[in-house]
């Protein structure tokens, strides 16, 4: 326990140092080695956070809590680059986080779970993967109908505003309805860790929301830094949403799915990615679409039809590879390498 709390301390002052220097105006390249550590630092508190409070509530409550405070970082970003007129970078962010979620993180925990598992197959309940892919779903439909409404330049690409509002408005009420079910029929579903966890309930639920707050300030603090260096290599702006904001904002699912899948935590660690994806694609996302009114530049729906395409083929992937509550290495990597594929598309975009 002193080693964990002296762990703690550490990484809170690497927080601070990152804050500082931000706020400073030191070097790109020291602010961003240095908030890439405080991330990476408190990804790790709410990842063992989780698995405190996971060892006293079901894997779904932990999960959705987990993704509430991972999110943060997508919700600040977002909320700033509107705010800065940045809208592309605003929507990509997004998209980005929900194709980082549900591919590369997942991917990792599947391939992270299978290899721990003595059979090479990792298992957990199916009814979260199958909630999460008919969400995904539903929000595909979506933003692929704007997306050949706008394409066809029909009288309805006219109305594009109009038409999200309406979808975000549909959106969030089927996530409210599905997720006062999934709430109300979680219960434990694996055995506690031995010894049960190392904090009282207390500490772990302050932990986990220490943790996530300073992720999302950590987080803006690291694409900050980072977007100097890429103006100087001319990364695209496609690019840095999808990819290095995404998976910078997503660093505290990275961790805490990865880390309980090696656990042998199939449940809670699948339930930590999964809930994340179905809280960005159906609460998130549709959220901010409404808030966004109140500013002078507004987000839709209305995606470049390769990411639109991408999206509805994501589901479909999911579906595929979790709605049997099994999964080994290979489809693991086949999720990942649909990432990789992804993100070489948003550098020619």
């Amino acid at each position: 326990m002193p080693t964990r709390w002296l762990l703690i301390a550490g990484i809170a002052a690497v927080t601070v140092l990152a804050g500082v220097l931000h706020y400073s105006g030191a070097s790109s390249i020291l602010t961003f080695v240095v908030a890439a550590a405080a991330l990476a630092g408190l990804a790790w508190i709410v990842s063992f956070s989780t698995e405190d409070v996971g060892s006293r509530f079901g894997p779904g409550v932990t999960g959705m809590l987990q993704s509430t405070l991972g999110n943060l970082p997508e919700f600040f970003i977002v909320i700033f680059a509107l705010r800065a007129g940045e809208t592309v970078v605003a929507q990509t962010s997004i998209i980005g986080s929900i194709f980082a979620n549900a591919l590369l993180v997942l991917g990792g925990v599947l391939i992270a779970g299978a290899t721990k598992a003595e059979d090479g197959v990792m298992r957990f309940g199916v009814r979260l993967p199958r909630d999460n892919a008919t969400l995904m779903l539903l929000a595909s439909f979506v933003i692929v109908i704007v997306a050949l409404a706008t394409q066809q330049h029909d009288a309805a690409s006219r109305h594009v505003t109009a038409i999200s509002v309406a979808g975000a408005i549909v959106l969030l009420v089927t996530y409210g309805f599905w997720l006062v079910d999934y709430l109300r029929g979680d219960v434990p579903t694996e055995p506690e860790a031995e010894g049960g966890g190392q904090a009282s309930l207390a500490v772990a639920l302050w932990l986990l929301a220490a943790g996530g707050v300073g992720a999302g300030f950590v987080s803006d603090w690291f694409v900050a830094a980072l977007r100097p260096s890429m103006d100087r290599l001319g990364v695209p702006d496609a690019f840095a949403g999808l990819v290095i904001v995404a998976i910078a904002g997503n660093a505290v699912e990275n961790t805490a799915g990865f880390t309980l899948a090696l656990k042998g935590r199939a449940d809670l660690a699948i339930s930590v990615v999964k809930n994340s994806v179905a809280q960005i694609t159906a609460f998130l996302y549709p959220a901010l679409v409404l808030v966004s009114l109140l500013f002078s530049h507004t987000l839709t729906f209305q995606l470049a039809p390769v990411f639109a395409g991408a999206l509805a083929a994501t589901a479909l992937a999911l579906w595929q590879v979790t709605s049997d509550g099994e999964a080994r290495v290979f489809e693991g990597v086949a999720l990942m390498s649909t990432y990789v594929v992804l993100a070489v598309v948003a550098w020619f975009e």
